[in-house]
């Protein structure tokens, strides 16, 4: 009986043993973690590290996270933590067996203290980790020191120790870990194939980063980051973005700053951190130099800007040919009534709004199609200049009376009987005039087309629509106060002479028009057109009028047609010096020249723009200006948009414009270059250079 009972024991006392080795086993089978600890200087912070088991054989990596509690309204900071905070940060030099980390970052929080905006997290935050290992069926060591940042209205500077031993093979999946590094995981951003198109744009000039991305299904209460691991990056400091929507569109605006200088973001490598309610992503992109585009300015000056642009359109030289049909339908309003004089002039007004509508829905149609959209690029269309000659000849023709359109008895009664036969020609003088503006640029009108063709479609109907009516304010003046037609002179002999003047200016801007098809056809082709059209009209004048008639006529066609060849010509006369030794339009090329600390000139222009060749004539071939472009410091660069040129639309989108003439000046004082008025001048170039050489007084 002893005996049997002593060998329970034993048999009891080996079991024991045995579930003793098996717990001991689990528990050192446990996926291993430091626990929690604190820093006993400062109680309000307490963090640990855990490993999950999971392994990645493949990548020889092993997962696990840092977590940490932040009690009351103590927080902690982003990777990136904006103006007053400092990123947490982790040394483990001392480990062992651990080739490198990864840490990710979930998406922060904004916090305002006092008008200083910081990035971070309250309560509670999970930064999930990937440890890559150099052998996994050795031990490593995790020995690291955690510098933790936290602030309410004071801030602590924290560390933390971390040890662990652990051999990855050996490691066990611990559920309640993999939970845990779970819900932090879905808290970090990642790259997205929802979002797309994502640009950064830096503006020197206004210390600005545009940043522009597409969702699909688009947007609902979004916000955006941008960081970036450069020291350049993490010294500037970036405002809360001013975003705007347009459907699947956004466009988030920051203002930069620096304790450390001025900014430079040109060529920088970032992130760009979108949330949209539940959805966040991460996306890289490269930030390129350009303009800004003004679509942050307010629409109602945007609106005043467009109007005062169209206004200013009726007194540009592409639109002076049409003041023959403004003045005679002027004239011809003698005896009307002021209704019928109201209806005639609503009537161009009409016609005007019409035309800009056109406009903007051809622009509309290449915006939505993803082709070049810019103001008067339907110049570089041979079949445009074509139409635009055939019908000045004919306008012209018909001022000076060489041929009359001819109606039915029937119809002219009809007409007759619907109060006025010039309704739609006034029309069609409104659409006219607009279609020949478009070669001319003006003070305003640059800003508000810029505005217009970078912003969203019905925005720039609206900012057409105001051109249009700064166009056609005197039409809608005249319809207003009709007693403005009816005080002008009574007509008489002096009306056919005057039409018959503005008669001979349609034709020479006809020639104008035939000399820019020279882009397109050869010089034969052009010479025969200009015979045969002219021949015809000679013809037909000494047939209407005189062979006197014919004689001047053909002395002033002589004139214009020579026109365009003795402005060529002019630079090899003693009126005007050669053109400066301009060298082709190249992005590459000017980073390249101002490296070497040269000044860079840029004319971006076209041979139907007239303000282009203004530019070019009264500024840049006169002194002192010509003597600067032609100096050994200066490289003058020329971009020809007079045809299709993807480069050139691309440097024109990149600073914000869709026209010509464009200046941009640049240098070693300037390398994002100094952009110069629509019109130029003496004082505003020379001063652009002084100061892109970095020689200016200011």
């Amino acid at each position: 009986m002893q005996k049997s009972a002593m060998t329970a024991r034993i048999v009891l006392f080996g079991l024991f043993a045995v579930l003793c080795s098996v717990f001991i086993s689990v528990a050192h089978a446990e996926t291993p973690n430091t626990g929690w600890i604190k820093n006993p200087n400062h109680t309000p912070i307490e963090t640990r590290f855990v490993l999950t088991g999971q392994i990645n054989k493949v990548d020889q990596t092993v997962a696990g996270f840092l977590e940490v509690r932040l009690a009351g309204d103590w927080k902690t900071y982003w990777r990136s933590p904006g103006e007053g905070g400092i990123a947490p940060s982790m040394t483990w030099e001392d480990s062992q067996n651990i080739r490198s980390i990864d840490w990710y970052w979930p998406y922060p929080k904004r916090f305002d203290l006092l008008g200083i905006e910081t990035l971070g997290y309250k309560g509670s935050v999970i930064f999930p980790m990937t440890l890559h290992i150099d052998d996994l069926n050795k031990p490593v060591t995790f020995k690291a020191d955690l510098t933790l940042s936290s602030c309410t209205t004071i801030c602590v500077l924290t560390d933390y120790p971390f040890e662990l031993t652990f051999t990855p093979t050996d490691l066990t999946l611990s559920k309640e870990a993999m939970h845990v590094y779970a819900q932090g995981l879905s808290q970090v951003p990642k790259q997205s194939a929802l979002i797309s198109e994502v640009k950064a744009v830096w503006d020197a000039t206004k210390m600005q980063l545009q940043v522009t991305a597409t969702k699909k299904m688009g947007w609902i209460a979004p916000d955006v980051l941008v960081d970036g691991p450069s020291d350049e990056m993490q010294d500037d400091n970036f405002s809360r973005p001013k975003i705007d929507v347009d459907g699947d569109d956004i466009t988030a605006t920051f203002d930069v700053s620096s304790w450390m200088g001025t900014p430079n973001l040109t060529g920088e490598n970032i992130s760009v951190t979108l949330k949209d309610k539940e959805f966040i992503a991460e996306q890289p992109a490269s930030i390129r130099d350009g303009m800004i585009a003004r679509n942050m300015q307010s629409i109602v000056q945007m609106v005043l800007f467009a109007l005062f642009g169209g206004f200013i359109l009726n007194i540009m030289p592409c639109v002076f040919p049409v003041l023959g049909m403004k003045l005679s339908s002027v004239i011809s309003a003698q005896g009307l009534e002021k209704k019928q004089i109201k209806l005639q002039f609503l009537a161009s007004a009409s016609g005007i709004v019409f035309s800009f509508w056109l406009l903007a829905s051809f622009l509309a149609v290449l915006k939505l199609s993803g082709n070049a959209i810019g103001w008067g690029i339907q110049f570089q269309s041979a079949w445009f200049i074509g139409a635009m000659t055939l019908i000045t000849v004919l306008f012209g023709a018909n001022m000076l009376s060489l041929f009359e359109i001819r109606l039915s008895s029937n119809t002219n009664t009809w007409i007759a009987s619907k109060g006025n036969n010039s309704y739609f020609g006034h029309f069609i003088q409104g659409m006219f005039a607009t279609l020949l503006a478009t070669p001319c640029s003006a003070p305003f009108l640059g800003t508000a087309v810029a505005f217009a063709l970078a912003t969203n479609i019905p925005t720039m109907y609206g900012i057409f629509t105001a051109l249009a009516l700064g166009m056609a304010l005197p039409w809608i003046l005249v319809a207003i106060f009709p007693s403005i037609a009816l005080s002008l002179p009574k007509p008489g002999p002096w009306m056919s002479k005057v039409k018959s003047l503005f008669g001979a200016m349609m034709l020479i801007t006809s020639i104008w028009l035939l000399n820019l098809l020279s882009n397109h056809l050869s010089e034969l082709w052009i010479y025969a057109i200009a015979v045969i059209s002219g021949g015809a009209i000679l013809l037909r004048t000494v047939q209407v009028h005189s062979k006197k008639a014919a004689g001047w006529l053909s002395i002033l066609f002589a004139i214009a047609f020579g026109f365009g060849t003795v402005i060529d010509s002019m630079t090899s006369t003693d009126l005007l010096p050669a053109e400066p030794n301009w060298v082709p339009l190249s992005s590459e090329s000017i980073q390249q020249h101002v490296d070497e600390g040269k000044v860079v000139f840029v004319d971006v222009t076209a041979d139907w723009c007239v303000t282009c060749k203004a530019n070019k004539i009264g500024v840049m071939l006169q002194e002192p200006v010509y003597s600067e472009l032609n100096s050994a410091n200066v490289v003058p660069m020329e971009g020809d948009w007079t045809v299709p040129n993807e480069e050139i639309t691309s440097y024109l989108q990149d600073h914000g414009r869709f026209g010509v003439p464009f200046n941009v000046v640049y240098g070693p004082g300037a390398p994002n270059g100094i952009e110069l008025p629509v019109i130029l001048n003496e004082k505003a170039v020379m001063d652009a250079i002084k100061k892109a050489g970095g020689n200016s007084d200011g």
